[in-house]
């Protein structure tokens, strides 16, 4: 299979062969989150009962897990559908949300760990948590700047074999053995609920375009985000309508123009 390249590339191919991508994501993030698949140029499909998860995870061409407002029953959903994922060799993404705050959601993120995403995304806090390290977080919020989660970055990487992105005011992404920095965005992008989870989703798009390249697939998704945000940011008055610049952003931006304008730089 050959590499889409550049983060612009796989954009194109994206839109030019749209991916079904199983988003089990958390009530506050369906909307935005399917939102900014389809402006990216993706399918999203928000299915997280048990009952129908694990088959519709060989369907996709991706999964996206993420815990945000966890139960059992949809945590059931969670595990057959990364179980499938897994047996199906469809990349699956994992989102940690919070994971430290409670016992269910530690055992919870313990099992899915031991399915083995192969991308793992969360803000620093929730990285330096998972790696076995002592952070700031409080509930979603992150106390700890993505400088920080570096190191452990590297090490969950490692120690997962997988793809870890931490997300902030400068993007890090890593396969324990390289790493990149994205710089872009901007100060409003947490100030809109459920961004990050959206972020999740569009990495799995990226992954399930080019699964060859999971480490690329997942700087593309993370670019794409730093330079909307800031082309949104141009006309916003503040976090409502940068919400909607936000999504005409994605939709606008081009594979030559991700190229030209992403910050990408090896950390």
């Amino acid at each position: 299979m050959q590499s889409k390249t550049t983060s612009g590339a796989m954009l194109e191919a994206m839109r030019e062969k749209p991916p079904l991508v199983h988003c089990i994501t958390n009530y506050v993030a369906m909307n935005i989150a399917a939102n900014v698949l389809l402006a990216s140029g993706a399918s999203p499909a928000m299915v997280h009962a048990a009952e129908e998860a694990g088959e519709f995870a060989g369907i996709a061409s991706a999964l996206t897990v993420n815990i945000g407002t966890l139960s059992t029953q949809w945590l059931d959903g969670m595990r057959a559908a990364a179980k499938a994922a897994a047996s199906a060799g469809k990349p699956w993404v994992l989102d940690p949300v919070a994971h430290y705050a409670t016992a269910f959601r530690r055992q919870a993120v313990a099992d899915l760990l031991a399915l083995k995403p192969t991308i793992i995304r969360g803000n620093a806090s929730e990285i330096i948590a998972l790696a076995g390290g002592e952070s700031r977080g409080q509930g979603v919020d992150s106390r700890d700047p993505v400088e920080q989660a570096e190191d452990s970055a590297r090490r969950l990487a490692e120690r997962q074999q997988a793809i870890v992105a931490v997300t902030g005011a400068v993007d890090f992404v890593t396969d324990g053995a390289r790493a990149v920095r994205i710089k872009g965005g901007s100060v409003l992008m947490p100030q809109v609920t459920a961004l990050g989870c959206s972020l999740t989703c569009l990495a799995g798009a990226f992954a399930a375009t080019a699964p060859e390249d999971l480490f690329g697939a997942t700087v593309a998704a993370l670019a794409i985000f730093a330079v909307a945000g800031e082309d949104a940011a141009l006309g916003a008055a503040g976090p409502g309508s940068f919400a909607w610049r936000f999504l005409d952003a994605l939709a606008a931006l081009d594979g030559e123009a991700l190229d030209a304008r992403a910050r990408v730089s090896i950390a």
